[in-house]
C-alpha cells in the first residue's frame, strides 16, 4: 500500500506542476489555482470552466491511506465586494486505506472491512482573490457521505 501511495503522490505532483506557472494572474479573477487545504489536509487544483463554474480536484494523503475528491462548484459574486465569491456544489470521492486505518477503527470486523471507500460530497464556501497579487484564500465546509466501507456521514 505504501508503494501505491508514493506512486499516486508522484503522479499528482507531476500533473499539478504544469499548472503552477500560470496558476493565477494579478487581477481579482483567476482561471486555475493550485493550493493546499489545511483541514483535513489536501492538495487542491481548481479550474474554472466558465465564468461561474469550476472543477476542483482534491488529493488527501494520510498515514493510513489516501482519498481523491472531485467537486463541481457554482460560484457567485457579492455585490460591492470585489474579489469575494461564494460557491456551492456536489462531488464524489474514492479512497484506499491500509491496515493502520482498520486498527484505528476497531469496530470493523474482517468480513466487513474493505480497502476502498466510495462516497458523495458537497461543498459550500467563500473565496477571496487579492487584487494585485497571485494569492487567494478560501474557507469552506465539505461534508461527505460514505456509501460503503465505514458507511456514514462525515462533517469534513
Amino acid at each position: 500500500m505504501n508503494r501505491l501511495i508514493k506512486i499516486a503522490a508522484v503522479c499528482l505532483t507531476l500533473a499539478f506542476s504544469g499548472f503552477n506557472s500560470s496558476a493565477q494572474n494579478m487581477t481579482s479573477e483567476y482561471k486555475t489555482a493550485l493550493g493546499v487545504k489545511f483541514f483535513p489536509g489536501a492538495i487542491s487544483l481548481k479550474h474554472f470552466v466558465s465564468e461561474k463554474n469550476a472543477l476542483e480536484a482534491l488529493g488527501y494523503f494520510y498515514r493510513d491511506g489516501f482519498r481523491f475528491t472531485g467537486l463541481y462548484e457554482i460560484h457567485g459574486n457579492f455585490t460591492g465586494a470585489k474579489g469575494l465569491k461564494w460557491y456551492i456544489g456536489p462531488g464524489a470521492h474514492i479512497g484506499a486505506y491500509n491496515d493502520y486505518w482498520k486498527n484505528k477503527h476497531s469496530h470493523h470486523d474482517d468480513k466487513e472491512y474493505r480497502n476502498v471507500s466510495l462516497g458523495l460530497d458537497g461543498v459550500i464556501g467563500l473565496d477571496y482573490k487579492f487584487t494585485g497579487a497571485p494569492i487567494n484564500v478560501s474557507l469552506d465546509w465539505q461534508p461527505s457521505f460514505n456509501l460503503f466501507n465505514d458507511t456514514g456521514f462525515e462533517t469534513g
